[in-house]
């Protein structure tokens, strides 16, 4: 985990509030690497990846809104809603935002978002395993919970993972429950497994998908062994276009 300050990024379409938060975030001790008027601009901004711990989004701008960019990232940067208006926070926390601040933010409020957000990058931060636990571990195989035990699944017989809460699933055959906490640690358990991320949510093999289809707003509907059948992002649409080598 990065020790060094908090890299943030902040999308406000009133120039007063932008400036009025991004002090704020300064004097807690944040590094403001980029500010933005509209969701256009912030889509195609975090499109080049950037390296930022998190999104401070309004829910209102000009273009998408907030919640239509937490929905299209292609990467799951931490998201932090700054608004006027608490009507959307069900919305906001059901697409797994990190925290929902109501206009004026104050110094406090934004204390406990900044440390909550240090929190989480601590608990996703991957840990070393022992010698002995890693010299058991067999590739391509990992432990889900079955009961008050364990048992041991094979990941070519996995079709995704999906994240739920903080909370890691995988499918093979059935639902069930592994003790990872995001899907950045199942990617670090399998490095070399070419795992594709094509949503905030969803990680699969893309080796398996069997077919596509275009979806609403640039994503696609994508089929798996099984019949099932996950919606991607539009990030995720682009990253599974490009490793299918269709347009």
């Amino acid at each position: 985990m990065n020790e060094g300050p908090l890299r943030v990024a902040l999308a406000e379409d009133e120039p007063p509030n932008l400036r009025r938060l991004a002090r704020l975030l300064k004097e807690a001790g944040c590094d403001v690497v980029a500010t933005f008027t509209s969701g256009h601009a912030v889509l195609k901004w975090v499109q080049a990846r950037p390296d930022i711990d998190a999104l401070f989004l309004d829910i209102r701008m000009p273009g998408p809104s907030g919640l239509d960019v937490l929905r299209s990232l292609p990467d799951p940067i931490p998201v932090v809603f700054v608004t006027a208006f608490s009507n959307h926070a069900v919305e906001a926390f059901e697409g797994e935002a990190l925290d929902y601040l109501l206009k004026p933010v104050t110094s406090e409020r934004l204390e406990r978002c900044l440390a909550r957000l240090r929190r989480r990058m601590i608990d996703s931060a991957p840990t070393p395993a022992s010698p002995s636990i890693a010299a058991a571990h067999r590739p391509n195989r990992y432990p889900v919970k079955a009961g008050e035990g364990l048992v041991f699944l094979d990941l070519t017989k996995t079709t995704h993972f999906e994240v739920e809460d903080e909370v890691v699933f995988a499918h093979a055959g059935g639902r069930f429950e592994t003790g990872w906490k995001s899907l950045s640690e199942v990617e670090g358990a399998f490095p070399e497994a070419g795992l594709l991320r094509i949503h905030r949510h969803l990680l699969i093999r893309p080796e398996i998908v069997v077919g596509v289809r275009p979806c609403w707003g640039a994503r696609l509907k994508v089929t798996l062994p099984g019949g099932i059948e996950l919606e991607s992002s539009r990030g995720g649409a682009t990253k599974l276009k490009d490793y299918l080598g269709v347009g």
